[in-house]
C-alpha cells in the first residue's frame, strides 16, 4: 500500500511529508521509501498558532478558523506530495495534525487536541485520511505519546544490545527496552526552549540556533542550569508526556529573572542546549545504553549533538540514517506506518510504552471521494520493520 504521512511539530514552521510503499512479509513490514517533502507554514499562520497556544488565551472562533485553515494547508501539502512523491498513486494519507493542547494532570494524560480538519485533506488529495491518532491510546489510560515508539521498537531496538532511540523535536522523547519491555517517554524540552529563546532574542529574524552557532559562542550558566534541572517533571517515572503546555516560550523567564547576574543571549542558548543534553545523558547512563540512535530536527544541531555525546559516556551516538531512514523525516514516516497498520486492523501502540491498559488500533477514518474500502486484516501482528534498499 502506498501511503503519505505528514505532521507539523511543536515548532509549527513546516508541514513535513514522507511517502512509502508498505507490505507485509510474515511478521515483518517491508517499507520502500519513496521520498520526502516539506511545505512552509505561512508566517501569519505561525503567528496565530503561537498566539493560541498556552499560556495564551484564545476563542472558539479562532480554534475553528485554525482547524479549517490548517486543514486546507495540510490538504494542499498532501496533494503536492501525492503528485510529486507517488505520481498520483497514493492510496492513503495519514495526518498527525497540529498539536494545540496535550492535557496532562497529575502525570496522567486526559485529552489531546490536534487541529487540521481531515475532511479538507481528503477533499484535496482524493484519498482516505487517517487522523486523530493519539486519542484512542488515552482512552485506555495511555499517554498518547510518544507514538514513534512502535517504529523505534520495530526498526531500531532489536533484541540485542541495550539501545535507545531518541527523537529531538520540540520535545525530546526516547524509546528503549528495560527488562524486555519497550518503554517510551518524553524526556523534556529539546528544540522548544532553544527555538523560543532564539526567536525572542533575534526579534523574530531567527527561529532556531542554526548550526548551533549561538550555543557554541556562549557559556553554560550553572546557576540557571541547576534551577532549570529542578523542574518536578523530570523526577516523574515513565510513562510520561509533556509539551509546550509546560515548556512554553515564557517558561525560562522566572528562572532567569531570579539570577543574581543577568544572562547574556548566547549564554542562555548554551544553557538551554546543555539542559537537553544533561537530561538525555542522565537517561542514557541510567539505562546503561550502549548506543543512542538520534533523529529529529535537533540531530542537525552539532552543538547539541556534541553535548549529548559528552553526557552519554561510552555509548555510541549515531543517527537513524544508519538504519536506512532519514533522521529529519522519521516522524512523518512513523505516522505513515501507523496509518498503514490502522487500515489493516493492527495496533499502533505498545501498551508498556504509553502506559495504556492494552494496545490500540489508532485514529479515525475520513473517506476520500470514492467509496471507502478497507484492505483485508493483516495476517499476523508484525514485530519488525525493514527498509528496502
Amino acid at each position: 500500500m502506498r501511503v503519505v504521512g505528514m505532521m507539523s511539530g511543536t515548532s509549527y514552521d513546516a508541514v513535513d511529508l514522507a511517502a512509502a510503499d508498505f507490505q507485509f512479509d510474515g511478521d515483518t513490514v517491508v517499507a520502500s521509501l519513496l521520498g520526502t517533502s516539506g511545505v512552509p507554514v505561512p508566517a501569519e499562520l505561525r503567528r496565530r498558532i503561537a498566539a493560541a497556544l498556552p499560556p495564551a488565551r484564545t476563542t472558539l472562533e479562532e480554534v475553528c478558523r485554525l482547524d479549517t485553515e490548517l486543514g486546507q494547508l495540510f490538504g494542499a501539502a498532501a496533494r503536492q506530495a501525492v503528485d510529486e512523491l507517488t505520481d498520483g498513486t497514493a492510496e492513503l494519507v495519514v495526518s498527525h495534525g497540529q498539536t494545540m493542547y496535550h492535557w496532562v494532570d497529575a502525570g496522567r494524560a486526559l485529552g489531546t487536541l490536534q487541529l487540521g480538519s481531515p475532511a479538507w485533506i481528503a477533499e484535496a488529495c482524493g484519498c482516505p485520511v487517517v487522523s486523530d491518532l493519539r486519542t484512542r491510546d488515552i482512552t485506555r489510560g495511555g499517554q498518547g505519546a510518544p507514538l514513534v515508539s512502535l517504529l523505534d521498537a520495530m526498526l531500531v531496538l532489536g533484541d540485542g544490545e541495550p539501545r535507545g532511540a531518541l527523537n529531538l523535536g520540540g520535545i525530546a522523547n526516547i524509546t528503549l527496552r528495560r527488562a524486555g519491555d519497550v518503554l517510551a517517554w518524553d524526556v523534556g524540552p529539546a528544540n522548544a526552549l532553544i527555538d523560543a529563546a532564539v526567536t525572542r532574542l533575534s526579534g523574530g529574524t531567527e527561529r532556531m540556533d542554526t548550526g548551533g552557532v549561538r550555543a557554541s559562542r556562549g557559556h553554560v550558566r550553572q546557576d540557571l542550569l541547576d534551577a532549570l534541572l529542578a523542574e518536578p517533571y523530570y523526577a516523574l517515572p515513565p510513562p510520561k508526556s509533556t509539551g509546550k503546555e509546560l515548556f512554553h516560550g515564557e517558561y525560562v523567564d522566572p528562572f532567569a529573572a531570579a539570577l543574581d547576574e543577568p544572562v547574556t543571549p548566547d549564554d542562555l542558548v548554551a544553557t538551554l542546549t546543555e539542559l537537553t543534553a544533561t537530561l538525555v545523558g542522565r537517561t542514557c547512563l541510567g539505562e546503561s545504553l550502549t548506543e543512542l540512535v538520534v533523529s529529529g530536527g535537533g540531530s542537525a544541531n552539532p552543538a547539541l549533538m556534541a553535548r549529548i555525546a559528552a553526557h552519554c559516556g561510552t555509548a555510541t551516538v549515531t543517527t537513524i540514517d544508519a538504519y536506512g531512514m532519514p533522521s529529519d523525516a522519521k516522524e512523518a514516516y512513523a505516522f505513515a506506518l501507523l496509518g498503514f497498520l490502522t487500515v489493516h486492523g493492527v495496533p499502533g501502540t505498545i501498551a508498556t510504552a504509553t502506559g495504556a491498559a492494552a494496545p490500540s488500533v489508532l485514529g479515525s477514518m475520513t473517506p476520500g471521494p470514492a467509496p471507502l474500502r478497507l484492505p483485508p486484516p493483516a495476517p499476523t501482528t508484525p514485530c519488525r520493520l525493514v527498509i528496502a534498499s
